[in-house]
């Protein structure tokens, strides 16, 4: 059984998740093995890796396991990732060293998000706007998808399918410089190159960025909104407070203005599939915006934009599954 176990993670600047998955299922995932912990609570993820196989029962060693998923909040390079918004830096090698596994793999985290795409069930995912998307009779089938989701930061990636084989794509697309596409949202950006000097859109589209709006629109009205939090925000909103109904809405309109631009980027006509820690705590406020308007708004393209899906991901640790998708090919590679 050990032999067919793979370690699991999937690091970002807050949280740090961990699983393990069985290869040989056709549901790798073993729901009842995540744990989560607070990364400020380790100095490293191989630390935080040995305080989990140690949680569940491993006696701290991962020696039986033979292979390591990491997907870390991150650029991957060669051996090394970093993680962009967390002090992290992360080494294959060591991991290999620390953890006594050979097979360790390093990912950007929306790549496994993008892989987590051929694990989904009904239910694990719902449709934002009118246009229908069910898992393919053949899911090695053509697609291009797009994969896109605030949280701590603001995630990019992809998943190309040709051949039967699946090619996620690792980007740094959060950090792209932001268009803004109203009079009010370039009112905003100037407000925010006035404090970041280059603005990309994860200044807007991630927890810290709904409050760097919500600042933006206080300073055009004219009032001191005092330290506030996401969580503050949205449920200002939700009672009635029109300057937090407004960042809501500014942030719903941008994030589908973005995820469509990502769309004609890739020629992801087959979904985007929205995901991370924000979507499913504002996935009312996201139906009820102008996600979807300013998602198809794509000037000749956009009878094109209105046949495309865009998904929220409901599944809890998309990341873990996808993740476990990886070690599931590996496994039989």
């Amino acid at each position: 059984m050990t032999a067919a176990l793979a370690l699991l993670a999937d690091i970002g600047g807050t949280n740090a998740r961990f699983a393990l998955a069985d290869t040989t299922c056709p549901t790798p995932l073993q729901l009842d093995t995540v744990r989560g912990f607070a990364v400020a609570d380790f100095p490293s993820l191989a630390d935080a890796a040995l305080h989990y196989l140690d949680d569940i029962g491993h006696d701290g060693q991962a020696a039986a396991i033979p292979r390591a998923v990491m997907a870390v909040a991150g650029r991957v390079d060669g051996d090394d990732a970093r993680i962009t918004n967390h002090p992290w830096v992360i080494s294959r090698t060591r991991m290999q060293q620390r953890l006594d596994i050979d097979d360790v793999v390093l990912i950007n985290d929306f790549a496994a998000q993008a892989m987590a795409i051929s694990l989904l069930q009904p239910g694990d995912y719902t449709p934002i706007g009118g246009v229908p998307w069910s898992v393919p009779a053949d899911p090695d089938g053509p697609c291009t998808y797009a994969v896109i989701g605030p949280g701590t930061g603001l995630g990019v990636g992809g998943l190309v399918i040709r051949d039967g084989k699946h090619y996620p794509l690792e980007t740094e697309g959060g950090h792209v410089s932001f268009p803004p596409g109203t009079p009010e949202e370039t009112a905003i950006l100037e407000r925010l190159s006035a404090q970041f000097g280059r603005v990309s859109n994860e200044r807007l589209i991630c927890g810290p960025g709904l409050v760097n709006i919500h600042r933006a629109l206080s300073e055009i009205a004219g009032v001191d909104p005092g330290p506030m939090q996401p969580a503050d925000i949205t449920a200002r909103a939700a009672a009635g407070d029109a300057l937090c109904g407004r960042a809501v809405d500014v942030f719903c309109a941008v994030f589908g203005a973005i995820a469509g631009d990502l769309v004609l980027t890739l020629g992801a006509w087959d979904g985007v599939f929205l995901t991370g820690g924000l979507v499913p705590k504002m996935l009312d406020s996201i139906r009820h915006s102008g996600f979807r308007q300013r998602f198809e708004h794509k000037g000749r393209f956009s009878p094109n934009m209105g046949r495309v899906p865009s998904l929220a991901v409901l599944h809890p640790h998309a990341g873990l599954l996808g993740a476990a998708a990886i070690a599931s090919r590996r496994a039989v590679a």
